[in-house]
């Protein structure tokens, strides 16, 4: 994916919470906390590890603690990919 756009990134995620099987789509919103969607230190590893795949990007499993939503985490890699450009 080579988008900057966080709501682009923001439904990027979104699928990832889904496809991890942790919660349906119509359970939560951009702005549920992480933690209440079963965000636990595997996981994280695992959506760090497909953020960098997805984006180009290294990123430190401590960015999905550091923006503990969906959409503070999508505007986070936004930021990241704006000034990496």
């Amino acid at each position: 994916m080579t988008t900057t756009d966080a709501a682009t990134i923001e439904a990027w995620l979104e699928g990832r919470v889904v496809a991890y099987g942790k919660v349906e789509a119509d359970s939560f919103t951009a702005d549920t906390p992480l933690a209440e969607l079963g965000l636990d230190s595997v996981y994280a590893l695992t959506l760090c590890g497909d953020i960098e795949d997805a984006f180009d990007l290294e990123v430190d499993p401590t960015i999905v603690w550091d923006h503990p939503t969906i959409r503070s985490l999508a505007h986070g890699i936004s930021e990241r990919l704006t000034a990496a450009a």
